[in-house]
């Protein structure tokens, strides 16, 4: 159970950093200046998806590009695998 913590302070902390990530990107789009480029976005959102989803949501960002479709993939695959990691009832 130790582990528990540091864990979700690291996914908490990426999640927060895929969802800065696309407000900084959204408003650089919106100055014409330098974006962050897609791939990265697509990296952060593969370790924080659901940071990732809500800055899709909340800035309308990305919502039209197909790539980014994988997103809810992502984060199902990190919801499945934080409930086998945190639940008792797995192990």
């Amino acid at each position: 159970m130790d582990s528990i913590v540091p864990l979700t302070l690291t996914l908490a902390f990426l999640n927060l950093l895929s969802l800065g990530a696309f407000w900084y990107d959204k408003h650089k789009a919106g100055t014409k200046a330098w974006r962050i480029p897609e791939r990265t976005l697509l990296l952060l959102a593969l370790f924080g998806p659901f940071g990732a989803l809500a800055g899709m949501q909340l800035f309308r960002h990305k919502t039209r590009h197909t790539k980014f479709l994988l997103v809810p993939l992502f984060a199902i695959v990190q919801l499945t695998l934080s409930l086998y990691l945190f639940t008792p009832l797995f192990h």
